[in-house]
């Protein structure tokens, strides 16, 4: 069983791996709303929220999201498999709607709210690619919930190593749906994975435009 206690933020962003095996040690159902709601309250686009989240616990249906994944063990040892998804019809079947509720009983003025009833319909069924932006939205909720694992002191893995379809077979998803990515997470069984480093901010971050070094 994993030795991790709950961490800082800092610590976890550092010390996180992607964890090779689990020990299928069940998670409390409050820990696991807590990772939940750590990306239900993520940042994104217009606030339309377009994540939807399966979660998938019982031994025959990871069983079965593990043959849709590669056969990868780690479906099935984890603790819980999150399997992060977009909605591309979400703003069409009411999510703008509940979106404009919820933002009128928090102070969204009446101005502003009736020009996002207008302009997000047009925005998204003319956006020239709907899957790229449901992945920006998924994958900002999807980061915040496994940082919120790592710092309760669970380990995660995300997974892109899934076939579509085969998973959407599986969970039955309605066909406006996409599938971003799978989470698993649980607690460590074995050696951790090695730290493979990073790239010095000399390689990759730049001031004021490309090639210039940021003097930090």
């Amino acid at each position: 069983m994993s030795s991790k206690n709950p961490r800082t933020l800092s610590e976890a962003i550092q010390q996180r791996r992607a964890t090779p095996s689990f020990d299928g040690s069940p998670i409390p159902a409050a820990d696991l709303k807590q990772i939940l709601q750590a990306g239900l309250h993520a940042p994104s686009g217009y606030n339309m929220q377009p994540w939807r989240f399966i979660v998938v616990q019982s031994p025959e249906q990871r069983k079965r999201l593990r043959t849709a994944s590669y056969n990868q063990p780690k479906v099935e040892e984890a603790s819980a498999m999150i399997v992060a998804c977009g909605d591309a019809d979400g703003f069409r079947t009411g999510d703008l709607e509940e979106m404009l509720r919820l933002g009128r009983e928090n102070g969204m003025p009446e101005n502003y709210a009736e020009q996002a009833k207008n302009n997000i319909p047009h925005y998204l069924s003319t956006h020239p690619n709907m899957v790229m932006w449901l992945n920006r939205q998924v994958m900002i909720a999807f980061t915040h919930m496994m940082l919120m694992a790592e710092v309760m002191g669970y380990d995660t893995a995300p997974m892109e190593g899934f076939e579509q379809e085969k998973v959407r077979e599986v969970l039955r998803l309605p066909l406006s749906y996409h599938v971003v990515a799978l989470l698993a997470v649980g607690r460590l069984a074995g050696p951790d994975k090695f730290d493979g480093g990073r790239f010095e901010m000399h390689r990759t971050v730049f001031g004021e435009e490309y090639g210039k070094p940021l003097k930090v």
